[in-house]
């Protein structure tokens, strides 16, 4: 019985070891995304791409909190074993930079801080992008909401 206690303590911490370097992805059915409806093709030059516009939208850090505690107490995200708020950013996966909704549900999770710094560095390229009209906004609003760590090595690994 000792044996297996002292197995299952060595898979946790291999596991929890391995989670720190490896990207997490948001959970596709809880947080699938969603846009601002607000924010189009036709207006990025007077939205996302004028300086502080993301200021104006930003949901209070009140409402935001309250949502991370709540999703971290509940499925799929209680599934990372921590209601520690200070380990998470709740972040938009589909960013403010990007034309995401600032308040929806479907567009926030609590984002473990491991991963965080590498996505806001993808998020910076593709608004980036956008504004240099390099690529669409619904193209990158689909990428960083399809898989984040694939654009990620697409527009921001490959430029190291």
């Amino acid at each position: 019985m000792r044996r297996l206690a002292v197995a299952a303590i060595f898979v946790a911490i291999a596991s929890t070891t391995a989670q720190a370097t490896e990207p997490v992805l948001p959970n596709a059915v809880a947080t699938p995304g969603a846009i601002n409806p607000a924010v189009t093709q036709a207006n990025i030059a007077s939205t996302i791409c004028t300086l502080g516009f993301t200021k104006k939208i930003r949901p209070p850090v009140t409402y935001t909190t309250a949502l991370k505690k709540h999703q971290l107490r509940t499925a799929p995200y209680s599934a990372y074993g921590s209601t520690n708020t200070k380990l998470f950013e709740e972040d938009h996966l589909i960013s403010l930079e990007l034309g995401g909704n600032p308040t929806n549900p479907k567009n926030l999770w609590p984002e473990p801080w491991t991963s965080a710094r590498e996505k806001d560095k993808l998020e910076n390229a593709l608004h980036a992008m956008v504004c240099a009209h390099q690529i669409t906004l619904k193209d990158a609003q689909s990428q960083i909401a399809t898989n984040w760590y694939t654009a990620y090595q697409a527009y921001v690994a490959k430029t190291k």
